[in-house]
């Protein structure tokens, strides 16, 4: 088991959901973490995916979840809203940072088009 202060590597698509929830802030909920990733990547998700991806990120202390206010136009049903905790934040940084190290010097390779 891994110690609790160092959280486990991100997958793509774990580290894309993790930048959108950051940047929706309080409004973060499946289906707006899933245009998020559409509008900024143009990578389609779905909201099933995008959930069980959040869902497993909080069983690994990353994200916390809430529920909102029933709405009528979701049924009487309420929106499940999730923000990113601190060690979240740290493993987003840590993949960022691998990313950086990764692509240092090859900014002639990867900007030429």
């Amino acid at each position: 088991m891994r110690p609790r202060h160092r959280p486990a590597p991100l997958g793509e698509f774990e580290l894309l959901v993790l930048l959108a929830t950051l940047s929706l802030g309080d409004q973060a909920y499946p289906v707006s973490v899933a245009r998020e990733i559409e509008a900024r990547t143009g990578r389609k998700a779905s909201r099933t995916t995008v959930l069980i991806t959040l869902e497993r990120m909080e069983d690994k202390d990353l994200v916390s979840s809430r529920y909102g206010e029933p709405t009528p136009e979701r049924g009487g049903r309420p929106k499940r809203f999730f923000r990113v905790k601190p060690r979240g934040v740290q493993a987003t940084r840590d993949s960022l940072e691998r990313i950086e190290t990764l692509t240092s010097g090859l900014e002639f390779v990867l900007k030429s088009r």
